[in-house]
C-alpha cells in the first residue's frame, strides 16, 4: 500500500514492523515491533502520532483494533473504514446474522460450543482478532470457546477473496483471488495464508468462476449496504460445488490487492482515496492476460541473511530483508511473484521461486555455521 501511494505521488511515512529494503526505497519508515517480530497496532498508532501528515491509512491487522484506528486518524482524514464500522463488521456473529437475513447461505457461526445436534459436522476454532489464518485450528468436542474466539462450521473447498471498492452504498469489483493456504513449499502449514492467485475471465482460478464472481459481488453489495463500507475491502469465502460461502470481511487493503495493481496498472491507492470520498473510479483499466500470483516465503528454520546476498527490489521479489538480519522459523523471508497461463502453472513457478530462495538463504546459513 505504501508503494502504491508513493507511485501515486504521495510522500509516505510507513509505521512498520520490518522496515524492509524496498519499503525504505519508497517511504520514510518508523519501526514498530519487538525482536520477536510482534506488531502492536496500539504502539504503531502511537508512533504515527509523531508524523506530520494530513491523511492516514491502515492495513492488517488494524481492523481488529478500532481504538488504534481512532488514534491513528486523530487530526487527519482517515482513508478507510471508521472505528464504528470496524466494530460491527468484524463481529463474526453480527456479520453472519446480517448475511443470513439477506438470504445468503453462510457457515454456521457460534460464540459457544456446538450443541449435540451439530456434532456430526466439522468445526473450526477462530480468534475474533483474526488475520492470515493465525490462531485458527480444528475444534473438537469438549474444547472451550473463550470470549476471544468463536466457532465456525468448516466448509471443505478452496478459499478465495473478492476485492472491491465501496463508497458506503455501492460497490465495484476489482477481481477474485484464490488463496494459497498452508502450503509447505512456502514454509507454511495448517491454515496459514501464504499467497494468492489472481485470475481473469479467460484465465480462471476457480471452477465456475463467473458464477462465483456474481455471487461474491452480491455479498459485497449487501455487506456494504448493511455496514457502510468505504474504500478498498475484501471478503474471504470458500467455494464448494459452485456455491460461495462467505466467512470473513477484511475491511481494508488486503494482501492480494497488489496483484491487481501489478496485473492491470491501476493505482489502487488513488482508487481507495477516491472511494473514501464517495467516488467509485475504475477508468483506464488494462486487461490482464495471465494468472498473476504471489507467495510469502516463510523461514523453515532460524536463519541469518548473508552479508554477501544482493537482493533486487521490483520484478519478482518484494519485502526484502536486510543483510545480517536474523529471521526466526515461521517468520517471513520475502515475497515472490510469478505469472502463468493457468493457476497450476503460476503456482509451480511460485514454488520454484521459493526453492531458489531457500537454497540461497539456507546454504549461506550453513556456510556461516
Amino acid at each position: 500500500m505504501a508503494a502504491s501511494a508513493a507511485r501515486a505521488g504521495h510522500r509516505v511515512t510507513a509505521v512498520d514492523a520490518f522496515g524492509d529494503i524496498d519499503l525504505r526505497m519508497v517511504a520514510e519508515v518508523l519501526p514498530s515491533g519487538n525482536e520477536s517480530g510482534r506488531f502492536s497496532p496500539a504502539a504503531a498508532a502511537e508512533a504515527g502520532q509523531t508524523v506530520s501528515a494530513s491523511l492516514a491509512a491502515y492495513t492488517s491487522n488494524f481492523e481488529n483494533y478500532p481504538d488504534a484506528v481512532a488514534a491513528l486518524a486523530a487530526g487527519r482524514r482517515l482513508l478507510g473504514n471508521s472505528p464504528a464500522v470496524l466494530r460491527r463488521v468484524r463481529n463474526p456473529i453480527t456479520l453472519m446474522r446480517a448475511l443470513r437475513a439477506r438470504g445468503f447461505t453462510v457457515p454456521e457461526t457460534r460464540a459457544s460450543p456446538p450443541d449435540a445436534r451439530s456434532l456430526g459436522r466439522r468445526w473450526l476454532l477462530k480468534p475474533r482478532r483474526s488475520g492470515g489464518g493465525h490462531g485458527t485450528s480444528a475444534w473438537y468436542p469438549g474444547t472451550a470457546v473463550s470470549r476471544r474466539s468463536y466457532v465456525q462450521e468448516r466448509i471443505p473447498g478452496p478459499s478465495g477473496s473478492i476485492m472491491f471498492l465501496a463508497d458506503g452504498r455501492r460497490t465495484v469489483s476489482l477481481g477474485l483471488s484464490r488463496q494459497l493456504v498452508g502450503d509447505p513449499a512456502f514454509g507454511a502449514h495448517g491454515f496459514r495464508y501464504c499467497g494468492s492467485l489472481l485470475g481473469t475471465t479467460r484465465r480462471p482460478v476457480f471452477d465456475r468462476q463467473d458464477h462465483l464472481l456474481d455471487a461474491a459481488q452480491a455479498v459485497a453489495a449487501a455487506v456494504t449496504e448493511d455496514f457502510g463500507l468505504v474504500g478498498l475491502n475484501g471478503i474471504d469465502f470458500i467455494a464448494r460445488s459452485g456455491m460461495l460461502y462467505p466467512i470473513e470481511v477484511n475491511p481494508r487493503y488486503s494482501a492480494s490487492m497488489e496483484l491487481v495493481e501489478r496485473a492491470t496498472g491501476l493505482s489502487l491507492f488513488d482508487l481507495h482515496s477516491a472511494a473514501c470520498r464517495g467516488l467509485l473510479l475504475t477508468g483506464g483499466r488494462s486487461i490482464a492476460r495471465l494468472v498473476t500470483g504471489k507467495a510469502i516465503v516463510f523461514a523453515r528454520r532460524d536463519v541469518i541473511v548473508g552479508e554477501g546476498l544482493r537482493w533486487t527490489a521490483g520484478g519478482d521479489l518484494a519485502d526484502l530483508p536486510h543483510p545480517g538480519e536474523r529471521i526466526r522459523r515461521g517468520h517471513p523471508i520475502c515475497t515472490i511473484f510469478a505469472t502463468g497461463t493457468d493457476a497450476s502453472a503460476c503456482t509451480q513457478r511460485l514454488r520454484a521461486g521459493a526453492g531458489r530462495i531457500y537454497r540461497m538463504i539456507e546454504s549461506r546459513a550453513r556456510g556461516a555455521a
